[in-house]
């Protein structure tokens, strides 16, 4: 159950890979980074709630009182964590974004250490130690003025990285009390309760017509969310917090990847070196399933 849980979080990594595919496409349309995370969490929320009303009627209930974490996992994670990572995309790019949100291990094994008690096995931190040193050859921060990123996209990083981290930590929480389906949407719901009234999209009702945010729209909300995060959740129910936010590091593979071939970003080879750096941390946390 732990391997299928491993390849879970794989791929739910390699779909978040794609968000900027269709964030380019809804910057295109003319919608803004909140107008973005609005979007992706409406979607997300209203197709999922569809499925689940037709196919599983008894995922939709939950006891009032629990309403916090979906409250942490929604709005303290999914929203600020979003909107976050899309203005690090929006002030710099694909690549350098994702990988200053996997700065999030970092705090997800601190604060899985700290309610949950999980170790901190030296496998582990090997593999935080090569996750952050991959982290700052990727984004250019050494060697020294291999590239410019701005301390204002250090800090979107940072914040989605943290933001990310809370989602392993409420998530781990409500598993305790209900199914994947049900923590993943109301998860969703939360997020556009919170972002809807934040972002600008009612007053860009227009905009959506368009091709660009239509497709855009449903690639970030269903391919982008409602898959990914099923896929994640289910995957934390059987392990660790702190190994599923390592193993999840395969999306700046993707990031990387999918922005140096669609959009012509630049490739060096200390971001290669970064990017080997991750991938070994994690083998080095496979090894540590055996």
């Amino acid at each position: 159950m732990e391997k299928k849980a491993v390849w879970n979080i794989i791929a739910a990594a390699a779909l978040w890979g794609c968000i900027g595919v269709f964030l380019k496409l809804l910057t295109a349309a003319g919608l803004s980074s909140m107008d973005g995370v609005a979007l992706r969490s409406a979607v997300a929320a209203l197709l999922y709630g569809l499925f689940l009303a037709a196919t599983d009627r008894k995922a939709l209930k939950i006891q009032p009182r629990h309403w916090y974490y979906f409250f942490g996992s929604g709005v303290c994670s999914l929203v600020f964590f979003n909107w976050c990572y899309f203005s690090a995309i929006s002030t710099s790019s694909m690549s350098v974004a994702a990988v200053l949100l996997y700065t999030s291990p970092v705090f997800v094994t601190l604060l899985s250490a700290l309610f949950f008690r999980e170790r901190i096995t030296s496998h582990k931190a090997a593999a935080l130690a090569l996750t952050f040193a991959g982290c700052v050859l990727v984004t250019g921060l050494l060697p020294l003025g291999q590239q410019s990123v701005s301390y204002l996209t250090i800090l979107y990083g940072l914040g989605a990285g943290f933001g990310y981290a809370l989602y392993s930590i409420f998530g781990k929480l409500a598993l305790r009390q209900y199914a994947s389906s049900t923590v993943t949407f109301y998860t969703f719901l939360f997020a556009a309760l919170a972002s809807l009234p934040l972002s600008g999209l009612p007053r860009h009702l227009e905009a959506l017509a368009d091709w660009r945010a239509i497709l855009g729209g449903l690639g970030i909300g269903v391919l982008c969310c409602i898959l990914p995060y099923l896929l994640y959740t289910e995957g934390l129910r059987y392990t660790e917090a702190g190994k599923a936010a390592i193993l999840a590091t395969v999306e700046p593979f993707v990031a990387a990847l999918l922005g140096i071939c669609l959009f012509h970003e630049s490739v060096t080879f200390y971001k290669l070196l970064g990017m080997g750096a991750i991938f070994l941390a994690i083998l080095l946390l496979n090894r540590d399933h055996k």
